[in-house]
């Protein structure tokens, strides 16, 4: 009993968060809406439950089975070091975190799996509902890459329970159209990914698109030189450039997005590929 039990717990916080998340960008919106709330929330909760049912069907008992291997027959860098597991738990999630960072890269870099990763980027807008806006394809064959990261790192049970939790609380605080205190967010953005920081990851410009990869902590992003963080909210376009218009990222058409014949993602119909002038800041400040 002790199992759902938490589990019912668990997703009463993330409920919990996600109501919280809706209010606040009720109440302080970072960016202008492009289309109804109502209507892109249910397109993306409809989404959601698809690639739920997806990942309780293959993910959690496959890497659930694999974690409990990797704890018995001790497998994995961290399990070759003695350690305490008060240091093991934070270090697994931190490796977890980078290892991430490298996956997101690579959709990014490779046309077949940027094909899978294009639905979630072609909301035309950017809230807490995008969070949850992932093709059950791209979480299918994500398992691979997390059976290797648990495998390779040797992450426990208590450390990948510790990891899920943070990863959730931290992609629906950073995808959420919160206006956080200006001040405040340039001192969160040296440790996490924050809303406006994401918000230029999910900008029509491709450069732009390109840096900010980081998922949990942005010291990856710092170490790698692909951190930007000089480009206003309010100049930035949510989106890819093929993809325009409500009718192009309707419901039927993004669940079967990564299985048909789609335009060049980065040319505007007709266009060309969408620029931006050199701002003038440092790319290393955070800007409103």
């Amino acid at each position: 009993m002790k199992r759902p039990r938490s589990g019912w717990i668990n997703g009463l916080v993330v409920f919990s968060e996600f109501c919280f998340l809706l209010w606040l960008e009720y109440r302080r919106p970072l960016r202008r809406p492009v289309e109804p709330k109502l209507r892109r929330s249910a397109r993306n909760l409809s989404f959601a439950v698809l690639s739920g049912v997806a990942l309780q069907v293959t993910e959690r008992p496959l890497i659930a089975a694999l974690v409990s291997t990797v704890e018995r027959r001790r497998w994995g860098l961290l399990k070759q070091c003695s350690m305490p597991r008060w240091l093991e738990v934070p270090l697994a999630v931190a490796l977890m975190d980078y290892t991430l960072y490298l996956w997101h890269v690579l959709m990014h870099r490779s046309y077949w799996l940027w094909r899978l990763h294009l639905p979630h980027h072609v909301d035309l807008d950017l809230d807490a509902s995008t969070a949850l806006r992932f093709h059950f394809s791209e979480l299918v064959v994500s398992i691979a890459w997390r059976a290797g990261q648990v495998a390779l790192i040797g992450v426990s049970p208590r450390a990948y329970s510790a990891w899920q939790k943070l990863l959730m609380f931290s992609i629906l605080f950073h995808h959420s159209n919160v206006e956080l205190p200006i001040e405040l967010e340039r001192w969160l953005s040296r440790i996490i990914v924050t809303p406006r920081l994401h918000g230029i990851h999910h900008s029509t410009i491709r450069d732009e698109t390109d840096s900010n990869w980081s998922s949990g902590l942005t010291l990856w992003d710092w170490l790698h030189g692909t951190l930007k963080l000089n480009v206003p909210q309010q100049a930035i376009t949510i989106g890819v450039p093929a993809y325009r218009q409500s009718r192009d990222v309707s419901l039927p058409k993004i669940i079967l997005m990564p299985f048909v014949s789609q335009p060049p993602s980065w040319q505007l119909p007709g266009n060309g590929e969408p620029r931006r002038e050199a701002l003038p800041a440092s790319r290393s400040r955070l800007v409103v």
